[in-house]
């Protein structure tokens, strides 16, 4: 089956992907050497009644709900239009920063209207993949043949309008969701162009089974990470070290940031870690340090690349110091018991589910092959007939976000 790439941005009415329902979408598909093929996806969402749009959203993306009104379709149609591209045969996924936002718009919509939201992502040879970390490790690893914005710090900036217009790429409409996924097409180009090798191999890793492959818990081989998690003055890359599944996450391998000593990991109690690890960094009491462990999702496209692609330079550029690393390495190799002590750390992060039907995609579990099948009967069905429904469910979450789909 041949791939085919969908190029995609949504303008929301807010910051939070679970709550603030989407204003704009758009797409374009290409082939695998970013060649466009089709006609672009350019649409807006009617807003509902009940939804009140953050103002900020308002004057970021220049949408009003005046307008959405005017042009939009309602959220069922919506998402509908957007699940016929997103779930084609042989699709991924694509956009900038979308695994952390835009794909967690796809999932909630899809929930709310009664698709299925995961299974575009896997199916039929789909998949997903996120270019902007692949933007960070050009940066730090492969930065000739792109100019590269500054913050006024002196720190790298990766927001897509200061890309593009450092490189002089067109991008007059910014925050419209067409125009950024067309500048998200162009970077992307950029980087094939300048870097094919590191482009070809980072689309590979959207394969869980190539990432799966380079965090060997057994091996514990030490692998280059980039993530926005590292600080900007780091390169947004770390020298990190498998040393646990995640006990709760069947997609979730735990690294150590070797940048750090790991004595107070294998000193401290589980119920300290579990301090150290999840209270926010300013409340922490002065002078106690976070422990630097880090969770990679396999099934998020993470960027994980082995350390020969780590040049001197690039070493001593981003203070990385592979001897003291190594030193540290040893440390945790020889630590007997390491990886269930992480594992119980991680055991005690329980996830309080929302209360509300809507939000609670994560905390409900999946639905039952019944269930579904009303859902897909219910998508099929008229506005009009949906009022005489009378349904049982399997599945407590069901019949609140019938009646909102109704209404």
């Amino acid at each position: 089956m041949t791939a085919t790439l969908y190029w995609h941005d949504y303008e929301t009415w807010g910051t939070d992907p679970a709550r603030d329902w989407p204003a704009q979408f758009a797409g374009v598909r290409t082939n695998e050497d970013l060649a466009v093929i089709g006609k672009p996806l350019s649409i807006y969402c009617y807003p509902a009644d009940d939804m009140l749009p953050q103002p900020e959203a308002c004057m970021v993306t220049g949408i009003t709900p005046q307008q959405a009104r005017a042009e939009g379709v309602i959220e069922a149609e919506f998402f509908r239009l957007i699940h016929e591209q997103l779930a084609r045969p042989g699709s991924c996924g694509v956009g900038y920063n979308s695994i952390r936002f835009d794909d967690e718009v796809t999932r909630f919509g899809l929930y709310r209207n009664f698709f299925d939201p995961y299974a575009r992502e896997w199916q039929n040879g789909n998949s997903r993949w996120d270019i902007i970390d692949m933007v960070r490790l050009t940066h730090a690893l492969r930065p000739d043949g792109i100019e590269w914005p500054r913050h006024e710090d002196g720190t790298p900036s990766f927001r897509l309008e200061q890309l593009t217009a450092a490189n002089g790429i067109a991008h007059e409409e910014a925050h419209d969701a067409l125009a950024d996924v067309f500048a998200t097409l162009a970077v992307a180009r950029l980087i094939k162009l300048s870097q094919p090798k590191l482009f070809d191999y980072l689309f590979q890793l959207r394969d869980k089974r190539q990432v799966a492959k380079l965090l060997n818990l057994h091996a514990m081989q030490p692998v280059l990470h980039v993530s926005s998690r590292y600080p900007a003055e780091r390169g947004c890359i770390a020298m990190v070290v498998p040393v646990a599944m995640h006990p709760v996450n069947s997609n979730g391998v735990i690294v150590f940031d070797l940048a750090y000593p790991p004595e107070p990991l294998l000193s401290l109690s589980v119920e300290e870690i579990s301090k150290r690890l999840f209270t926010p960094r300013n409340e922490l009491p002065e002078g106690v340090e976070r422990i630097p462990l880090k969770t990679i999702h396999l099934n998020k496209s993470p960027v994980v690349v082995p350390m020969n692609t780590l040049t001197e330079q690039a070493a001593e550029r981003w203070g990385i110091d592979v001897a003291g690393s190594e030193q540290h390495l040893r440390s945790l190799r020889r630590a007997s018991g390491l990886s269930r002590k992480v594992r119980q750390v991680h055991t005690g992060s329980a996830y309080e589910p929302p209360l509300d039907p809507d939000l609670n995609l994560y905390g409900g579990g999946f639905f039952s092959s019944a269930d579904r099948q009303k859902m897909d009967r219910i998508r099929e069905m008229p506005p009009e007939s949906l009022g005489s429904l009378d349904l049982t469910w399997d599945d407590a979450r069901l019949p609140e976000m019938l009646f909102r789909y109704r209404a």
